[in-house]
Order: structure tokens, then sequence, then C-alpha cells
């Protein structure tokens, strides 16, 4: 299959894709959820990362696979349309993706700057409105940082991205060559259905691999550098998650990781490295969180537009409106604004896994019903398919009995996105079959 010609707006490398990848990643998964990971599947949250990559790999085979056969910013949106006839279904995915991969994430990585932010600056509690106050304006900064162009945030990203791997490994290095083992023995593990449930939570902090997919349309070789960019940065942020969950798990114990909550890491930090090392992982907190947010909302501009242009979402979501060109990004902005005032960090969480792992197992199914003409094999799609499905019915019936309003929260979340798709999808027959004036 020929690669299509470059475009104009090709303007990101396949290492601002990777760095971009691992900037989403990393500031959703380690510092944000490290501890409600750990209140599940307690000292066996190294195991619940490593399955969740492997899982998220599968899923990834499946979304490279859709990226080549048609590369688009719209990125998981797209590759639904082509995978379903049923416009109902499309629809209310759409609105499901957007708001959970999108908006939620971005919510959440948001709240937990903030968190950090308000610690340093006043030692102020966490979920405070100082906290909230920090988490809107990194939220502003970021939509201003994106508006600059595909061009700088690849830049931004890179420098930040390459600054958190060295913090990382020298946390790594100090943290495992001091660690109790005791602390991470079988023994200590939850029953394996935690374990299982606990795979949908640390899944989400995976979710910045779909950005990756939303890069297509600014990539110059979509077709070779989306497999490469998909596979690096989820191989990167895997290995990344594992060693630092075994180097904090190894040195607190499991409730001083959930007491500590976002601020796990630069707590585990001090005992191998001091103060510095507290001083050291709370500054590489704001730093990837800061990152997290930028990169999510950089797969938003691209999201939201391709979906105005083809109708699937309000044209204010699109260029061309009193908004400006960005009316899709400030709008996501706003609702990420509007989440980090609402709800807290574990909410978010537990709301944007169940939600985002549905979406992705729609897109799994499709892979798997095009595998033909996406050239994928039909045994790596089913099984991304048998995996997904697993894990979210597992996640599903523990939020159920565990955590029984953020079950009905998520549940919620699925009933506005159907009526608001009905809305939009009435609003714009009504719109095309109304007289022209004369």
């Amino acid at each position: 299959m020929p690669e299509p010609a470059s475009t104009p707006k090709a303007q990101l490398t396949v290492r601002g894709a990777i760095v971009i990848g691992v900037g989403a990643m990393v500031g959703a998964g380690i510092f944000a959820l490290l501890g409600q990971a750990g209140a599940v599947a307690g000292s066996a949250v190294w195991i619940s990362f490593l399955l969740a990559g492997i899982m998220t790999a599968a899923l990834g085979y499946a979304l490279v696979k859709f990226a080549m056969r048609w590369p688009s910013s719209g990125g998981i949106i797209v590759y639904l349309q082509h995978g379903y006839r049923s416009r109902r279904l499309v629809g209310v995915a759409a609105w499901l993706g957007y708001l959970t991969t999108i908006v939620v994430v971005c919510a959440m990585v948001a709240s937990s700057f903030g968190d950090y932010a308000a610690a340093v600056i006043a030692d102020a509690p966490s979920g405070g409105w100082l906290s909230k106050l920090c988490a809107a304006a990194l939220v502003v900064f970021a939509a201003w940082l994106t508006v600059a162009g595909p061009r700088v945030v690849d830049r931004f990203q890179t420098v930040i991205v390459g600054l958190l791997l060295v913090v990382f490994a020298v946390f790594v290095v100090g943290t495992l060559s001091q660690i109790d083992v005791s602390r991470l023995a079988p023994s200590t593990y939850p029953p394996a259905s935690d374990i299982l449930a606990s795979i949908a939570l640390t899944f989400f902090a995976f979710l910045g691999f779909a950005v990756i997919s939303f890069a297509g349309g600014d990539l110059t070789r979509p077709r070779r550098d989306l497999p490469v960019a998909m596979y690096t940065s989820l191989a990167i942020t895997t290995l990344l998650y594992v060693a630092v969950s075994l180097g904090v798990f190894g040195t607190l114990s499991v409730d001083q990781v959930v007491e500590a909550g976002p601020r796990a890491l630069a707590v585990a930090a001090e005992p191998a490295l001091g103060q510095a090392g507290y001083v050291m992982m709370t500054v590489a907190a704001l730093l990837a969180t800061g990152s997290s947010v930028t990169a999510t909302l950089y797969g938003a501009r691209g999201l939201t537009e391709t979906l105005a242009t083809t109708g699937m979402f309000p044209a204010v979501f699109g260029p061309g409106t009193r908004l400006g060109r960005n009316g899709g990004l400030l709008i996501t902005a706003a609702l990420t604004v509007a989440f980090v005032t609402v709800l807290d960090v574990g909410a978010l969480a537990s709301v944007g896994s169940g939600v985002s792992l549905a979406v992705f197992l729609l897109v799994a199914v499709a892979a798997f019903r095009l595998r033909a003409e996406l050239r994928a094999s039909a045994a790596l799609t089913a099984v991304s398919v048998a995996i997904a499905g697993v894990v979210l019915v597992g996640f599903v019936v523990n939020l159920f009995t565990t955590q029984r309003r953020s079950f009905w929260v998520m549940m919620a979340l699925v009933v506005l996105a159907v009526v608001v798709d009905e809305l939009w999808t009435r609003r714009r027959r009504a719109t095309v079959v109304a007289p022209v004036p004369h």
C-alpha cells in the first residue's frame, strides 16, 4: 500500500510522536494512579501494570492497523466510523471516547498537578481550592501551548520527557537498590480477582497511547512512523511503570502508598535519596503531569476538528465559528476545568477506566471484523477483543461491588453521551430538512 503524499500539515516527527505518547501516559499513570491501584492490587501493582501494558499493546496493534489504513487526526473515532454501520453506536462511542480519553484523562492529570503544586506553594491539602486553581491554570497554559502548533509541542515534550526519563532512572536505581523484598512477596498479594479488577484501573495509566493515533494527520509517513511510535512509547512506559511500582512498594507499605496518594513517588524517594529525592520527584511530578495535559489537549485539537468537519460533533468544535479555528480546544479546556472543579482524582480514574475500556473494546471488535481489509492477524485481533472483554467485565463487577457511587457516575456518563448524541442528531436533521429562505 503506497504511502500518502506529505501535506503541509505534516509537521510532527516520529520522535515527536513517541515523546508525545510517553508524555501523555506517564503523567496519567505513575503520579496520578499509584495510590488508587495500590488500594485494589496491593503490592502486586507491578503485575497489574505489566498485564495492562500487554493488553494495551494488543489494543495498540488494532489502532496501528487502522491508522496505517486510514491515517487521520480523528484517531479512534474515525476507526469506529469505518468499523460500524450504526450511526447511533458510532455517535455515542464518539462522545464517550471524547469525554473519557480526552476530558477525564486531562482532568485527572491536571488534578494531580494541582495537588503537588498546592503542597509546594503553601503545603495545602489535596483537592482544596488552591489545588483546583493550580490545575485550572495548567489547563489554560497547556491550551495556549497547543495553539502554538505541533512543532512547539514536539520540542516542549522532547525536553520534558527527556528530563523525566533521567529522573526516573535515578529514582529506580536508588529505590531498587534498597527495597525490602519481603514487601513484594507473593504472600502479600491480594486475591487474583482483585489483581484482575485493578488491570482496568492501571490501563487508565496507558490511555495516552490513543493520542499517538490522533497524530496520524501530522506525521509525514504515518504508515511507517505510527507503528514505531506506538510500540516504542508503550515499551518505554510499561518498563517504567513496572520498575517504579517495584521501587515504591518495595520501599513503602501498601497503607503508606495509599495514604500518600498522588505524592507516593516523592514519599518513596525520600528513604533512599533523602530530602533531595523528595524534591526531585516533586518537580518530576509537576513536569510529568504538565506534559501529559499538553499531550492530551494536543490530541483533542485534531480529534474535535475532524469530528466537527465530518458532522459527528457540532460545528462549534471545528474551525470557522465564533470561537475561531481552535473552538474544539477551547471547549475541551473549559470542560476539563469543570471536571477538575467537581470530581476528585479517585472518582475520575474509576469513571474513566471502565468507559474508556469499553470504547477501545469496540475498536478491537471493529479491527477483528475488518481484519482482511486492514491486513491484520485474526489471532492478534481476537486476543485483543478477548482480553479487553474479560478485564472490562471484571472491572465493572468490582466497581459495582466496592465503589457504587463511581459505578453510577459511570452509568450517568453513558446516559449523557446517549442524550447528547440524540439531541445533536435531531438538530442536524432539522437543519438539513429545513427549507432555504428565498
